[in-house]
């Protein structure tokens, strides 16, 4: 198979090639030239670049006091706060693996994660999080008050508990990152040092990102998204993070009309709710001071990246990524902007290739995307088997997705592998559909799953209404004769209050691929 060479930078990119060994060191250049700054901003609390780095020596001594050594892995509960960025860096310094995971988890996902991880101890952010106040009490975890840090509970260090090796290059363990588990169970990412600041780098650059900036931070922390691209890429420029511990989209619009965000990241549920939100009679949608609107982690809609350019006047730029590639792989460009639904081509530094039947595809034809560079994975925890079938002896990443890549070498996304639905003989790509019905006025969004059925695959939608809405099945069936092949028109269509998904706001289509094969079925 012939690998398809990264494309060549923006000429105005600069990828450094001097980049710390250790994710701890990235406010370094900022706390000697602007320790005042300020860095951390959450509600009313401001912590400068120079107060950011005594609150992350301070956490590490006192972490290590109490037992937490390199190779260890601090579980961390958590909503987004300064304790999540503080304790980060802090272990960071101490050699230790930082294990964040959303304290809207399930008790039994919870007890998963600290088993398989072995923490050595667990932290919550109790003051922000009612969730993670709930577990905290469980586990029998005591409050402590730490300068610069804040309150939060921590466990007793757990003395069964055997360190992993230290390394002394990047290549040691960072951070160990539980997937969402949207289409399996959830697995463990081992992503190192040099993986988080191949990412935080590549942020800066694309995004031009300086200490003028200020980034709204409501993605989950506990996610790769959140922690890499929006945090950590923020910090290495200098710039401020704006901590929100939970999505609110009057939240959100105050902070773009009032607060001085320049930069804002967010997943499609996120904007259709904020667009949905200002719709409102007597809300009003104004950011004077944004000049970059980032989609990701999730498929992007035409229609909501239309409206969203119609009422803020910028850009809403799209990307790709996964877990495993720490996540980013693809990006829109900010002096090449598209009207279109692509993710752009490769980030700088990062390989692709497209291949079906073990083969690379021509130009604009559909295979599965494999992807090589920096960002890919140590591996997954405790699952050697698993990471050798993701990573061949190449370095090659199957992501699992489906995708082409036009005559620019903009890539597009067309679905997952496992979600593609064969109807008939007929390819079923989910994302067409959802696009389609996405389209009409009455939906927020929606999510397309197939169901076996004897002989044959039918197409089943879950569609969120515009509160107050009352649109029918039958009539959403009718509106998407005029824009879907007949065979691409779901056999059944069900209207829920809300589709359940992540914390970042992704759905969670293997939980509605299980409604839909117990639900019973109807002729196409």
């Amino acid at each position: 198979m012939t690998a398809s060479s990264a494309l060549p930078s923006v000429p105005d990119f600069v990828l450094r090639g001097d980049l710390p060994s250790r994710i701890h060191h990235v406010i370094a250049p900022w706390v000697t030239h602007q320790p005042d700054a300020p860095a951390l901003r959450q509600g009313d609390t401001v912590l400068s670049f120079g107060e950011l780095e005594a609150a992350v020596t301070g956490a590490a001594r006192r972490l290590a006091a109490q037992g937490l050594r390199g190779g260890d892995r601090l579980l961390l509960v958590a909503e987004n706060s300064i304790p999540v960025v503080v304790l980060a860096l802090a272990c960071s310094r101490l050699d230790a693996w930082l294990v964040p995971v959303n304290a809207r988890l399930s008790q039994r996902e919870i007890d998963t994660f600290v088993e398989h991880s072995g923490a050595r101890m667990v932290a919550f952010t109790s003051v922000v999080s009612a969730d993670a106040a709930a577990h905290a009490q469980r586990f029998g975890a005591s409050e402590v008050d730490w300068p610069g840090v804040g309150r939060f509970h921590l466990t007793a260090a757990d003395a069964a508990v055997q360190p992993e090796p230290v390394v002394a290059d990047a290549e040691q363990v960072a951070a160990l990152i539980y997937t969402s588990g949207t289409s399996g169970a959830p697995k463990a990412v081992m992503l190192t040092h040099r993986n988080l600041m191949f990412i935080a780098e590549n942020g800066r650059c694309m995004r031009r990102q300086t200490p003028a900036d200020t980034v709204y931070a409501v993605l989950p922390l506990s996610h790769i998204y959140g922690l890499a691209t929006m945090a950590l890429s923020a910090l290495h420029a200098g710039a401020s993070l704006m901590l929100a511990p939970r999505f609110d989209p009057a939240a959100v619009a105050a902070a773009l009309d009032t607060g001085g965000v320049t930069i804002l990241h967010g997943v499609p549920a996120m904007y259709a709710k904020l667009l949905e939100w200002g719709r409102r009679p007597g809300h009003h949608l104004r950011a004077p001071t944004l000049r970059i609107a980032q989609g990701g982690g999730a498929p992007l809609d035409q229609n909501f990246k239309d409206d969203f350019e119609a009422v803020f006047g910028v850009t809403l730029h799209n990307g790709y990524g996964m877990t495993e590639a720490s996540p980013s792989i693809a990006q829109t460009r900010l002096d090449a902007p598209r009207r279109d639904c692509s993710v752009g081509p490769p980030i700088p530094g990062i390989e692709i290739r497209i291949v079906k039947d073990g083969a690379s595809v021509a130009p604009g034809e559909v295979g599965e995307l494999h992807v090589r560079g920096p960002g890919v994975m140590k591996g997954y925890y405790k699952a050697p088997e698993l990471t050798r079938e993701a990573i061949d002896a190449e370095g090659w990443l199957n992501t699992g997705d489906l995708a082409r890549q036009d005559g620019e070498g903009a890539l597009f996304i067309v679905g997952r592998s496992k979600e593609l639905i064969i109807r008939s003989g007929f390819n079923v790509y989910p994302i067409e559909v959802e696009q389609a019905i996405n389209s009409h006025p009455d939906v927020v969004h929606c999510a397309v799953v197939g169901r076996n059925v004897p002989g044959n695959e039918e197409v089943v939608a879950y569609v969120e209404l515009v509160p107050g809405r009352s649109l029918t099945p039958q009539a959403l069936t009718t509106y998407l004769h005029d824009l879907l092949s007949p065979y691409k028109i779901p056999s059944q269509i069900e209207v829920l209050p809300h589709l359940p998904a992540t914390a970042t706001g992704k759905i969670l289509k293997n939980q509605l691929r299980q409604m839909a094969a117990a639900q019973p079925q109807e002729a196409a």
